[in-house]
């Protein structure tokens, strides 16, 4: 970065003090969007910054420490809904106005700069947290952080109380959107038995749609099984995923959970753009099938490529 670009860049954070962040709507993709989230906070540490999101992700951004007002979109509630929303958003004027979705917003609202998120075709060479980084373009001048997450003192307590010991955890994810980005619980089964060799337990995370998954997934597996799926908030499911040792799923919310949080990672993918979509970690590996088939995938073959990293984390 050039000096210059530095000085306007400073000159300018003086005058951005209120910041609206328009985010996306499913889990998984709004924590894609945290990496710029956090560049503006680091270019603009003085600012507030409102988000818009979905009523599903708010839990989100719940601690966030730089977060003035969490305005939910709702989508079902039609024109109404809609009408709603602009009004919460207009008692307000920003200095600078960020739409990840583009859907019209921006052009009903009061912000000095307006920033819209760039064109899928523009940006095919991208991770999508590189795309929504990237729109933020003259506006930042820090690094694309890591994707991220806020917890709470109680959701650690929460995590410390349930496991009180050392265990070596492996946080499972069976379910996902879609039948075809959902492994067979009992291909999920047959690679934790073939790992038993470096876990003590199995944490099987998720929501109550997973309960039949889970159900399968106990009976043919030889590890001890904790399953919460269901029965825990994200932000509590994400600080159980901060103290096991490895976490592996489908294309879904929970494996951009697991990395938020820091913990290494494989997803695997049938359908899908793991080039673009995958967990922005460097710690998150993933397997796509040849023929977008995920119930072709090989459990063997997943767990040689788990397995080689757990042996270089000994």
């Amino acid at each position: 970065m050039s000096f210059l670009k530095y000085f306007i860049l400073s000159e300018n954070n003086n005058e951005i003090n209120n910041i609206l962040f328009i985010t996306l709507s499913n889990i998984g993709d709004v924590i894609l969007t945290t990496p710029a989230l956090e560049s503006l906070h680091q270019q603009y540490p003085s600012a507030l910054i409102d988000i818009v999101c979905d009523k599903r992700s708010a839990i989100l951004f719940k601690y966030c420490p730089y977060i003035g007002r969490i305005i939910l979109k709702e989508k079902r509630s039609g024109l109404t809904g809609l009408l709603n929303l602009v009004l919460q958003i207009r008692m307000k004027k920003y200095d600078l106005a960020i739409d990840l979705r583009t859907d019209g917003l921006l052009f009903l609202i009061n912000s000095k700069i307006k920033i819209f998120k760039h064109s899928n075709h523009s940006t095919l060479h991208m991770h999508s947290a590189e795309k929504h980084y990237a729109s933020l373009g003259k506006h930042v001048s820090v690094a694309i952080p890591k994707s991220r997450i806020w917890l709470s003192k109680k959701e650690l307590d929460l995590a410390n109380l349930i496991f009180k010991d050392k265990s070596r955890i492996l946080a499972i994810g069976l379910g996902a959107n879609f039948s075809e980005k959902i492994w067979p619980a009992e291909s999920y089964a047959l690679l934790a038995n073939s790992l038993e060799q470096f876990f003590d337990a199995i944490l099987l995370v998720g929501n109550q749609q997973d309960a039949k998954l889970a159900t399968i997934f106990k009976e043919k597996c030889k590890l001890p099984v904790i399953n919460f799926c269901g029965k825990l908030d994200l932000l509590q499911t994400a600080a159980l995923m901060k103290k096991s040792l490895f976490f592996i799923g489908n294309d879904s919310g929970l494996g951009h959970l697991a990395s938020a949080v820091g913990l290494k990672s494989f997803t695997i993918f049938g359908i899908g753009q793991p080039k673009r979509y995958a967990p922005w970690s460097k710690s998150a590996m993933w397997y796509q099938d040849p023929t977008n088939n995920i119930k072709s995938v090989c459990h063997q073959l997943i767990s040689e490529k788990i397995a080689a990293v757990l042996i270089q984390q000994k």
